[in-house]
């Protein structure tokens, strides 16, 4: 049986960010340090190699941190999970595992494990409630990390029901932010849409979009779920609100709509083409945020200013070209 721990970070106690690299492990890393916290570890993933369970174990052994969020994983938008989905789901899988079993080990007070709005099934009604898990058919476009990820709030569950720790996971919906990767070939569909409207701009040519532009989605700015995720980890028990908890804003736009604000945003005047021979994705991903905001914590940040934020991230980014 695990000990049991304070909920809360104290300012001095050594924080783990697992991917803080990466888009919201950098913003947690930013929201961590500007609150106070003074004992945050990292490690890039050249010197420590998350899908070794042999090193995770050493490194959690040694270094004995007091908090964890793990933020690390393989990402990306629909071309690159249809293009790796034996990546996706092998390297998310080792990571997750490995890190929740070193964090038992290492009998760490409380670890957040990061998850994706993909867990939920293609035709989910929406907005989409967590009691929807695992109940229908997943999106196949997306599946291997899916699955990966429902694999990871599973675990947490089940160590949290067997050893009585507190390892709790949050959904959120897509991201976007600061440190942002604009890869046309396996970035998300916000910052892929940045790059692609400011390149027209700069050549004076169309843009060519994937699908018709009729899917729905939601968009989170990256600073307001490093926010969200430190709000949770210091007010949130497993055994008092569950396995898990949706963030998001709760509000939606068409991937045409995005495309529009985009276009404005970056100055773009020129002629937009839907490509109706690739996917679309799924149709519709909305998250119900209530349980979120009963807690008392609502989105910041708006879609327009964090585009305009987003842009001006793109524009001075040494990783955009």
């Amino acid at each position: 049986m695990a000990m049991i721990h304070s909920n809360i970070m104290n300012k001095t106690d050594k924080i783990y960010v697992a991917g803080h690299n990466g888009l919201v492990g950098s913003a947690i890393v930013r929201r961590l340090r500007k609150a106070g916290y003074s004992n945050i570890i990292t490690r890039a993933s050249r010197v420590l190699d998350l899908t070794r369970q042999a090193d995770v174990e050493t490194f959690f052994a040694e270094q004995r941190p007091d908090f964890v969020f793990m933020c690390a994983a393989r990402v990306g938008g629909i071309g690159a999970n249809m293009t790796y989905p034996a990546q996706f789901l092998y390297e998310n899988l080792m990571i997750e595992s490995n890190i929740i079993k070193a964090a038992f080990t290492a009998d760490v007070k409380k670890l957040l494990n990061m998850g994706s709005s993909c867990i939920y099934p293609r035709m989910a009604p929406q907005p989409m409630k967590e009691e929807y898990l695992l109940t229908g058919p997943l999106e196949v476009t997306n599946e291997a990390y899916a699955l990966a990820k429902i694999a990871g709030i599973r675990l947490c569950k089940h160590f949290n029901d067997q050893y009585g720790t507190n390892y709790i996971s949050v959904m959120p919906t897509n991201q976007f932010g600061p440190g942002d990767n604009y890869d046309l070939k396996n970035s998300h569909v916000l910052p892929a849409l940045i790059r692609k409207f400011h390149e027209a701009k700069i050549h004076n040519s169309p843009v060519v979009l994937w699908g018709d532009g009729s899917p729905m989605r939601e968009f989170m700015y990256s600073e307001d779920l490093a926010d969200a995720s430190i709000f949770l980890m210091n007010n949130w028990d497993y055994k008092a609100i569950g396995e898990f908890v949706n963030v998001g804003t709760g509000k939606e736009i068409s991937i045409k709509g995005l495309a529009q604000k985009i276009a404005k945003a970056v100055g773009f005047g020129g002629e937009t083409i839907w490509d109706g021979t690739k996917p679309n994705g799924t149709p519709r991903k909305l998250l119900d945020v209530s349980r979120l905001n009963k807690l008392g914590w609502s989105a910041g940040v708006s879609l327009t200013d964090g585009i305009s934020y987003a842009y001006k991230d793109f524009l001075t980014s040494a990783t955009r070209m």
